[in-house]
């Protein structure tokens, strides 16, 4: 019997690798707790080709993203958002502004981007210029400028 086996993880196992990793387990282990579950494949020349065919496919993909990502921040980067809430003579607004409206205002100006990206630690309650951070991909960010006025 032999003292170790190769399997090609499906999925991340603790303590063992992650998913697409071609690791070596004992017999047992394999057989009763990574094959039974799905957690893994045997190690054969089709199922390690296609592990290696599927990162080649995400890390296209991910390219693909980043570029994309990189486009919509040199836009973003560009644009100058102006949001007018009702505010007090004090400068500070009746309610907030939340991701929620800068996602509208830049959407108002023709780009689109998904409000859970745009970072905003807590709301802004005054009038004034704001720099907020916008995170497009795991790597990609840009800072859109957002100005808040008081209406009359």
């Amino acid at each position: 019997m032999p003292a170790n086996i190769q399997v090609v993880l499906q999925h991340d196992v603790e303590k063992v690798g992650k998913s697409g990793d071609l690791v070596r387990v004992r017999p047992g282990f394999a057989r009763n707790y990574l094959l039974p579950r799905q957690l893994a494949v045997p190690a054969t020349t089709a199922a390690v080709r296609r592990v290696e065919h599927d990162k080649v496919v995400a890390l296209a993909k991910a390219e693909k993203a980043k570029k994309e990502g990189r486009e919509v921040a040199d836009k973003l980067g560009a644009l100058r958002v102006k949001i007018t809430q009702k505010a007090g003579e004090d400068g500070r607004l009746f309610g907030s502004v939340t991701a929620k409206d800068i996602e509208a205002a830049v959407k108002a100006l023709g780009v689109t981007i998904d409000r859970k990206r745009i970072q905003l630690a807590e709301p802004i309650k005054n009038v004034g210029s704001y720099e907020v951070a916008v995170k497009l991909v795991s790597d990609v960010a840009a800072t859109l400028k957002v100005e808040v006025a008081a209406r009359a």
